[in-house]
């Protein structure tokens, strides 16, 4: 049987597979399996179980586990709330200041925790509800906290960028710092709607009660005194404090990602104890399980992605696929579009850990040989993977946030989400024309350091 009959062999019996409903990380490694027994000697199946253990054995996916224990901590306590709370405080007399503070509040806990879900769990539990009880439409509200989630996937520490750093053989302190620039572009463009959003439901709120119509909270004055504002602060600043330690123990070259990752989850169990009091076991059994059962299903899905990887390799498919996309010569930004464009398709069924171990062996090379910066398409290809957190039919941000607020219908919650989705377009096209926003600082830290 011809490579290229392999190979179409290979997705349609994965793409069958996978849409049977079988759990991901099991639907790899059944295919997997499957292609090892009928086209590899069968010596290669009493390696199994060596080939996953060797695929997994990068001190670099250490990481992982110790920055879910960190940000499980952050995120089982009511460090989210505090968050948003003393933002709102510092910025309610900017307009629409309710907004910026939820998105400066989901990106700050998406750089503490690491997490797209626990960012919108703990900033959307009390953000949503605020800004309904404010005057803010249902679906905006829901769609601000879906879209700053998504900053989890992209500011350091990274889960993403992780696995993307083993993939493609990149330095995970460069994908960190390569990260900030776009995040806080991201931060940027989704502040600025928020404000031009609230512009636009104050002036229809306006209208309909000049009209003798019901009066929406969103035109009344907030007042916060300065004695508010800094009452909010003590439980805030030591969680700031710690980010700030573990990015100078990162990029000071003082610890690695995995001593700074282990580091951080101590801290961060240290900081909860003392300012939440939950020392005890019934408060931390929860941040234990909740790391276990998150790890688990991570390393689970990452195993088999690199098990699937590697069939895939050992059956000149992903060497085949790459060397065809070289020969058709194609110019270097229709290449990056057509790669773009799979990895959205991707993103309406797989989550990024998938995408990022499933193409690498594929779409790397011919970007290599197309003398693209890896680093920075690492940050591109995570922002458009974080469009995919946002869209339906899997969209994970969008399920986080029908489960804490069951009253926002999944309709108005998509529609919410999708002015951020075309946000994120305008962000991918800023970087494509300024590479530097993504690329300035690893190589200003880096040449620093020669």
């Amino acid at each position: 049987m011809s490579g290229l009959t392999i190979g179409l062999l290979y997705g349609a019996t994965t793409l069958a597979v996978l849409f049977s409903g079988i759990p991901i990380a099991f639907a790899l490694g059944t295919v997997a399996t499957i292609f090892m027994v009928f086209f590899m000697p069968h010596s290669a199946l009493d390696t199994v179980a060596q080939n996953v253990y060797q695929e997994m054995a990068s001190i670099t996916l250490l990481t992982i586990p110790l920055f879910i224990l960190k940000g499980a901590a952050i995120g089982k306590s009511r460090a989210g709330q505090d968050l948003y709370a003393a933002l709102h405080a510092w910025l309610h007399r900017i307009p629409g200041g309710l907004g910026v503070a939820v998105v400066l509040a989901c990106g700050l806990f998406a750089a503490m925790a690491g997490s797209s879900p626990a960012t919108c769990s703990a900033i959307g539990s009390s953000g949503i509800p605020e800004m309904r009880r404010r005057g803010y439409s249902s679906g905006f509200a829901a769609g601000l906290v879906a879209a700053g989630g998504t900053l989890g996937i992209l500011l350091p520490p990274s889960i993403t960028l992780i696995l993307y750093a083993v993939a493609s053989e990149q330095s995970l302190g460069r994908l960190f710092l390569a990260g900030i620039g776009p995040g806080v572009l991201l931060v940027a463009l989704f502040a600025a709607y928020a404000m031009l959003r609230h512009r636009f439901e104050f002036r229809r709120a306006t209208e309909i009660a000049a009209k003798g119509g019901p009066r929406s909270p969103i035109i009344e004055a907030e007042h916060f005194t300065m004695r508010d504002r800094f009452i909010a602060l003590p439980r805030v600043l030591p969680f700031l404090i710690l980010l700030t330690g573990v990015m100078f123990a990162l990029y000071g070259g003082i610890a690695t990602p995995s001593e700074t990752a282990g580091l951080g989850a101590v801290l961060a169990l240290v900081l909860v104890a003392l300012v939440y009091g939950a020392w005890r076991g019934s408060d931390l059994k929860p941040i234990f399980e909740s790391t276990l059962a998150e790890s688990g299903m991570l390393m689970l899905i990452i195993g088999m992605s690199l098990f699937y990887s590697y069939v895939m390799s050992y059956l000149h498919i992903s060497q085949g696929t790459a060397e065809w996309i070289v020969s058709l010569n194609l110019s270097r930004w229709f290449l990056f579009a057509a790669i773009a464009v799979m990895v959205v398709v991707l993103g309406f069924f797989l989550p990024p850990v998938s995408i990022i171990l499933m193409t690498a062996p594929i779409i790397l090379p011919p970007l290599r040989a197309a003398q693209f910066d890896l680093i920075w398409f690492g940050i591109v290809m995570s922002v458009i993977m974080e469009m995919g957190l946002i869209h339906p039919p899997v969209g994970l941000n969008i399920f986080v946030i029908n489960k804490i607020a069951p009253d926002v219908g999944l309709k108005e919650i998509v529609l919410g989400t999708m002015p951020f989705v075309g946000l994120m377009m305008v962000a991918i096209v800023i970087l494509c024309f300024f590479p530097e926003i993504a690329t300035g600082l690893p190589d200003y830290f880096y040449s620093k350091k020669r």
